[in-house]
């Protein structure tokens, strides 16, 4: 993921942008899908860019005159937001295998066949 907070915000909204664009796409042009269940995994993209984008927003809990001196406070203060961020990229990239778990379970088996023959060529 990206190596700032706005690169990372881009990110996560072309990610989610580009989940949903595939359900819409999937509901319109694949025939016997459900559209219910596009529908309701649409609204957890939409669900998943919406925390994932709020949790990119934190602060570190401790201030620099905690530390003995500059250099151990930047070296903590580095390593919270690294975790942190590990953290949020790793839950972001399991939620999204799940949803893309959830579209594939959507279409319909005759699709799945066609799918995997296209594969195989």
């Amino acid at each position: 993921m990206a190596s700032n907070k706005r690169l990372l915000k881009k990110e996560i909204r072309m990610i989610c942008g580009s989940l949903a664009g595939e359900c819409v796409i999937a509901k319109i042009t694949v025939p016997g899908i459900n559209p219910e269940k596009i529908n309701e995994i649409i609204y957890e993209i939409a669900a998943l860019q919406q925390n994932a984008l709020q949790r990119t927003n934190f602060d570190f809990p401790q201030t620099e005159k905690s530390f003995a001196n500059a250099q151990e406070y930047h070296k903590a203060r580095h390593d919270y937001f690294k975790a942190a961020y590990g953290k949020l990229k790793s839950e972001f990239n399991n939620h999204v295998e799940s949803i893309v778990k959830k579209m594939n379970e959507a279409l319909p088996a005759e699709q799945k066949e066609a799918n995997k023959k296209a594969a195989k060529a």
